[in-house]
């Protein structure tokens, strides 16, 4: 999983180097894991004990498959929410009935609460992008790491009016062992992506749709931006995009292993 910085010029620079980590694909799938797609060998980690004293177990593999099966893509925006670009883009999944995955930061769910809700109301998932979109947080403490991914999910929570994340996405792929075990001890799910649009290097509507119709074989989960610049290249491919994949038969579903 290559890294990338959804929000240049707001988070710093980005990191270029490819996350080192094996996709397992879980169940029947039409979907080819490809190498630079979003992926970890399968794990079980020890939550806390249960009532019983019994380990409970979680399951920290990442995410890519979809809930509709192999006709299915699952539709993810990452880095908002925004007043400017959410709007637009929670407008559009709207008029194409799509349900999508939105991975927050938790300062912009803590500055925006009212879109947080929008995006719940409208039925769509919430994701925990930690604090400040750290891409190099898997080079620091535990310590740090824990920071970043709880209080983003304290921010979200309360933001949301009670509703918590279903998954994480580490900023920029920069997922560790710890922080998967973290997150999904506490019922979020690891989220990858096989489909990096790259919406946020600004490389116009075409190109954005381009790379779509070129990686949509690497897996179902497409990475898209709401916020971290300007994003008016996201909203006019987005537009394209959905009935695009709604016309060959794809339906729009929420990630799973």
């Amino acid at each position: 999983m290559a890294r990338h910085d959804g929000r240049r010029g707001w988070y710093g620079k980005v990191i270029g180097a490819a996350l080192g980590v094996t996709l397992l694909a879980a169940g029947a799938s039409m979907w080819t894991a490809q190498a630079g797609s979003a992926g970890s060998a399968p794990r079980r980690a020890t939550a806390s004990a249960t009532p019983d004293g019994a380990a409970a177990p979680v399951d920290v593999t990442i995410a890519h498959a979809s809930d509709r099966g192999p006709r299915g893509v699952n539709i993810t925006i990452d880095d908002g929410p925004d007043p400017v670009w959410t709007p637009q883009v929670l407008d559009l999944l709207r008029e194409y009935g799509v349900k999508a995955t939105f991975c927050m930061v938790g300062t912009q769910a803590r500055a925006y609460p009212d879109l947080v809700k929008q995006v719940v109301a409208a039925g769509h998932r919430l994701c925990d992008h930690t604090v400040s979109h750290d891409t190099a947080m898997d080079r620091k403490s535990e310590a740090y790491q824990s920071r970043e991914i709880l209080d983003a999910e304290r921010m979200i929570t309360e933001a949301s009016g009670g509703v918590r994340p279903a998954y994480y996405r580490a900023p920029g792929g920069a997922f560790t062992p710890y922080s998967r075990e973290l997150a999904a001890s506490r019922g979020m799910r690891p989220l990858g992506w096989n489909v990096d649009t790259e919406d946020w290097e600004l490389p116009g509507a075409d190109a954005i749709v381009a790379t779509v119709e070129r990686e949509l074989s690497n897996g179902p989960t497409l990475l898209f931006h709401d916020a971290g610049g300007e994003r008016s290249q996201t909203v006019e491919a987005l537009r394209r995009v959905l009935p695009w994949l709604k016309e060959r038969g794809y339906s729009f579903g929420f990630p799973v292993r």
